[in-house]
């Protein structure tokens, strides 16, 4: 199961826990807890454990999409509502004008 490492990390930070002690909460080993902290993979085992110790549900671990964690991805989003937003007024206008032009 892929999870969010920055959540689980951050997580882990706000019960003040170095990563053996949270390896110990969840019955699991420290090198587990190193490698879903840094690559997000977690057996569903370890995923219910997480959940289990820091008491929350499981969608909150779960990894989100490349572009919900890094806002540089955004940006393409970000040019295509902007030419969505110049065509529709270019072609207001178009319109506008072609009203203008049959109605003389």
């Amino acid at each position: 199961m892929q999870l969010n490492p920055a959540t689980v990390k951050s997580l882990r930070h706000t019960f003040d826990w170095t990563q053996q002690q949270l390896a110990d909460a969840c019955d699991v080993s420290l090198r587990t807890i190193q490698r879903v902290e840094k690559e997000g993979a977690a057996s569903k085992e370890t995923t219910m454990a997480l959940c289990a110790v820091f008491e929350v549900r499981q969608g909150e671990l779960i990894k989100l999409d490349e572009n919900n964690q890094n806002d540089a991805n955004n940006s393409p989003s970000k040019s295509f509502i902007a030419g969505l937003i110049i065509s529709s007024v270019i072609s207001f206008a178009l319109g506008a004008a072609s009203v203008l032009l049959v109605s003389n």
